[in-house]
Order: structure tokens, then sequence, then C-alpha cells
């Protein structure tokens, strides 16, 4: 299966159980501000066993083959935690979670679970807007001492401002399906008309034009 083919296979996967609701003409408000016509919600995976299963297989294949040196699997919290559990089963790996910011009170920690100096990481979320948790997340792993060799998500928006922060952070991405792919597969099956299609595309070039509207 190529990766295009690969990008299908999950964006349908996605659509079947309703992770993803699509309503181009009256779109969604992200806590950001953003208006969008797209609501991914990969929490209601989870409740999929066959579905949570292959996204789990998925990913760890992956994982094998982007980072085969990894040595730890890192969920951020919260949408993250039960993906990497169930890929850190999979590849027989140690499992750390990354707390949006310390705790309170306690021991006071970002980062639960044990990780050692210079171990290898790859973090996983669970989608990818702007890319700001991942990267809070790495760069919390990065603090504590451990080395963070990539980033892996379930889906990503492609929108522009992720692509930027990757690169800016110098972290790789890899997801398992995207934006461009759910367009095509919910074309497909007629959940969207062309017209939708056409307004979606127009979305992602320019999302912020949204907020004006």
């Amino acid at each position: 299966m190529n990766k295009l083919e690969s990008a299908a296979t999950f964006a349908n996967l996605l659509l079947q159980c309703e992770a993803v609701s699509l309503s181009p003409k009256d779109p969604y408000t992200w806590a950001s501000g953003i208006k969008s016509p797209i609501y991914c919600d990969n929490r209601i995976t989870m409740s999929y066993p066959a579905v949570r299963k292959q996204i789990a297989q998925g990913l760890a294949a992956m994982i094998r083959e982007q980072h085969p040196a990894v040595e730890v699997i890192a969920g951020t919290a919260t949408a993250g935690i039960p993906h990497a559990a169930w890929v850190a089963a999979e590849l027989d790996l140690p499992m750390i979670y990354i707390r949006g910011k310390a705790k309170g009170h306690g021991k006071q920690n970002q980062i639960e679970g044990r990780l050692e100096q210079g171990a290898k990481v790859v973090c996983i979320e669970d989608l990818i807007s702007t890319g700001g948790s991942v990267l809070d997340a790495a760069h919390a792993v990065e603090a504590a001492g451990g080395e963070v060799l990539g980033c892996a998500a379930i889906f990503t928006y492609q929108l522009a401002a992720a692509e930027e922060n990757f690169v800016s952070a110098g972290f790789q991405l890899h997801t398992l399906s995207n934006y461009t792919a759910l367009m095509e597969e919910a074309a497909k099956q007629e959940i969207i008309t062309e017209n939708d299609k056409a307004l979606l595309v127009e979305w992602r070039k320019n999302p912020e034009a949204w907020m004006k509207e």
C-alpha cells in the first residue's frame, strides 16, 4: 500500500466512525477563534476497537519505518495518551506522557513515566492543526534530557502554519491521513458535494479569512 492509498484508507476509517464532521455551510469555531468547515474528533475512535487497533498498527508501522531507533513512545495530554499507549504496546516499548504544563502539586511533574537521559523518543498526537501542543511536548522532552526523533499523528489539517511551525522547530511530522485525502474520500462517498469540496479547499488556503465572516 503506497502513501496515497494508506491516507485514503485511514480517512475512510475516520469517516466511517464519524470522527470527522463536515459542515461547509455552517462552520464550527475552534478554541483559537478560527471558523472551520471541518471538525475532527479522533477521541471518537477510542470507542471502536477495530478502528483504534488499525490506527495503532498503522502508527506503529510508520514509526518502525521512519524512526527505527525509537526507544520511548510519548503521548500528549490528553488526546494523544490512549493512542500512545496502544502504539507502545504494539512496539513493546516504554511509554510516557506529557502534560501541557507541570502539575501544581505533588512532584510537580510535567512528564509522567520514566524518561532516561538520552532516550530516543517519538511524540504522538491525535491530530495536527497548528502543531503547537505536540511541539510543546517535544520541547519538554528535550528539556528533560530526551532526544526527540520526530512526531506522529493520525490526521493533519495540512495548514501552512503547522508546516512552518514544524520546520522552525526542526522536528519531522508523519501522519496516517490528511485533509486532502479526507476531502477526496468524502466527495467519493457523496458525503459532500463538489461545490462543498471546492469550499473546503479554499478554507485550507486561508482559514483566517473565515474569522472575518
